[in-house]
């Protein structure tokens, strides 16, 4: 198998985050291969990597503890890409699969990676390379936020429809049978429409507390991708059920304090009135081949806003810090 390799291989790297890992990724035209390409492990994958995306997880990480990586690092959670190798049964050399790589190895915007057995799955027979790059993170964590808590016919509020997660999440929710009302920007209701949601709320026009407290809607989950601050959980006993679960991906520096308040602050002591959990993506192969099948189905794809070349990849990471992204950003990283 080593024969087989490169020697060195094309990556998109940092060795320096001040101003943003964005501002500082290189491109690499003899990057070293992944230590343990040579010699797989057992139940390990070495991938070809043709697409990945981003993920505000790969600057935070890196820009916050920079120290836990070896230099020149290689973001990228998210692939898409060729079995060049593999110990694991199921898989073999020309195999086409997704998912991702764990935190801190990252490394996803190198040509080459080696993953484990649940990061490593086949990209099901008429599914595209570059849609299924973008599952990774994002979709199944949209997946892990909705499937354990709410069965077909459930009411779902997702608190930011038109990003990476709340597109995989209108759709998800969908195929699950559930009513999905989404909040997002004018600018996007339509998309969020054309996903599925049954009811879009534009947050520039509307109050959102306030539309929801009117509408007398009783739901069974709310999933908060966005977390802006505590108001739309403090009130959400309102519009949630009291066998209801308020879930929550996010949180910014600014609002860190307020995400505590809320998941620490019990009922009786005057905190909110409902259930509230807050998810981290735990990669699972056999949830990553549900995603699969329904993108297969037709009934989930992913919404990709814009594909950049390897050596844009800092363009990417920049667009993404924007926070208005629609949906996914893809890098081309070999391509098929």
């Amino acid at each position: 198998m080593a024969a087989q390799l490169p020697k060195t291989m094309r990556a998109s790297q940092w060795t320096a985050v001040s101003g943003g890992i964005g501002k500082n990724l290189k491109l690499n035209a003899q990057a070293a291969l992944p230590k343990k390409a040579a010699a797989l492990p057992a139940s390990h994958t070495l991938v070809r990597v043709a697409y990945a995306t981003t993920n505000p997880v790969d600057a935070k990480v890196a820009e916050y503890a920079p120290f836990i990586f070896s230099k020149p690092a290689t973001p990228g959670l998210d692939f898409s890409g060729t079995v060049v190798a593999s110990t694991l049964p199921h898989l073999t050399p020309g195999d086409r699969v997704f998912g991702k790589t764990e935190i801190p190895a990252f490394g996803t915007l190198g040509e080459y990676i080696v993953v484990g057995a649940q990061a490593c799955v086949p990209v099901p027979e008429g599914v595209a390379l570059d849609q299924a790059a973008c599952v990774g993170v994002t979709g199944l964590t949209a997946y892990q936020c909705l499937a354990p808590f709410v069965k077909a016919g459930g009411k779902v509020l997702i608190n930011g429809g038109s990003g990476g997660t709340g597109t995989f999440g209108i759709q998800i929710a969908k195929a699950l049978g559930c009513h999905v009302t989404t909040t997002c920007s004018g600018a996007n209701v339509e998309l969020c429409k054309s996903l599925g949601a049954d009811r879009v709320i534009d947050y520039r026009s509307e109050d959102v507390v306030a539309t929801l407290k009117r509408s007398g809607a009783q739901y069974d989950l709310i999933v908060d991708n966005v977390f802006a601050g505590p108001e739309l959980y403090w009130n959400c006993h309102h519009y949630l059920k009291p066998t209801g679960r308020y879930v929550t991906i996010a949180g910014s520096l600014g609002t860190m304090f307020a995400l505590m308040k809320v998941l620490l602050w019990p009922a009786v002591l005057g905190g909110g009135q409902r259930p509230v959990q807050f998810v981290t993506c735990t990669t699972n192969a056999e949830q990553y081949a549900q995603i699969g099948k329904w993108m297969q189905e037709g009934k989930v794809k992913a919404i990709v806003e814009q594909e950049f070349e390897l050596e844009e990849a800092g363009k990417a990471y920049e667009r993404l810090k924007s926070g208005r992204t629609r949906g996914k950003l893809v890098i081309k990283v070999a391509g098929e």
